[in-house]
C-alpha cells in the first residue's frame, strides 16, 4: 500500500482517531490528578476515569506512585507514573504503526524523541484551550462552583494561574493572568516541541 492509497489513509486515520482520544484521556487524567481534582464527583470525570483506569489499575501492580511537593500548589500532589507509561506507550505504538503505513521506519530514538514532543505538545494545548475557554465562560457568566465544566475548568487552570495572578494582580478589574499564561504556552510549545522535533531528525 502506498501513502496516497485510500486503504491506507483510511487505517492511519483510524490509528490515529482511536489512540489519539485515549491519549488525550490518558493525559487529561495526569493532569486532573497533579491538579488534585477528584474523579468521582462529576459525570464527565467517572467517564474519564471508567475507560483509564482498567490498563492503569494493571501497571499499578508493578509501578509505583510518586506523591511529592508542587511547586506551584505547594502541597502534596500525585503524580500517576503508570499513566505516564501509558502515554509513552500508546503515542510511540500509534507512530510506529502509521509509520510503517506509510512505508517509513523510524529509529528507536527518533520514535522516542517524537513521542515526547507529541505528548508535550498535546500537555501544552490542552491548558492553552482550558483556560481560553474559561475566559470565554467568565466573560459569559461569571465562576459558578456549582457549573460542573466551569468547576472543572478552573481547578485544571488554577496551578498555572495562581502564581501569575499573585505577581501580576488584576488591573482596574481586569485579570490579565490568562493573556501571560496563554503566550508562555504558545512560547514553550513553539521553543521546546520544535526543538525536541529538530534534535529527533537527527536520528534515523
Amino acid at each position: 500500500m502506498t501513502a496516497s492509497d485510500p486503504l491506507t489513509t483510511a487505517l492511519v486515520f483510524l490509528i490515529n482517531a482511536i489512540f489519539g482520544f485515549y491519549i488525550l484521556l490518558l493525559m487529561l487524567r495526569l493532569i486532573l490528578q497533579w491538579a488534585g481534582v477528584g474523579f468521582r464527583n462529576e459525570p464527565i470525570l467517572q467517564f474519564l476515569y471508567t475507560v483509564t483506569q482498567p490498563s492503569v489499575a494493571f501497571l499499578h501492580g508493578v509501578v509505583p506512585r510518586y506523591r511529592g511537593k508542587s511547586m506551584l500548589l505547594w502541597q502534596q500532589q500525585q503524580i500517576d507514573i503508570a499513566v505516564i507509561i501509558l502515554l509513552m506507550m500508546s503515542e510511540m505504538l500509534a507512530l510506529l504503526l502509521t509509520t510503517l503505513l506509510f512505508g517509513q521506519h523510524f529509529s528507536l530514538v527518533k520514535l522516542f524523541l517524537l513521542s515526547i514532543a507529541n505528548l508535550v505538545s498535546l500537555l501544552l494545548n490542552i491548558f492553552f484551550w482550558s483556560i481560553l475557554i474559561e475566559v470565554v465562560l467568565s466573560w459569559v457568566n461569571s465562576y459558578d462552583s456549582y457549573n460542573p465544566i466551569s468547576n472543572i475548568l478552573y481547578n485544571l487552570n488554577r496551578p498555572l494561574l495562581r502564581p501569575v495572578r499573585r505577581l501580576l494582580p488584576p488591573i482596574s478589574g481586569v485579570d490579565l493572568s490568562p493573556i501571560v499564561i496563554l503566550l508562555l504556552l504558545q512560547l514553550t510549545d513553539i521553543l521546546a516541541v520544535g526543538y525536541l522535533q529538530k534534535f529527533a531528525g537527527l536520528f534515523g
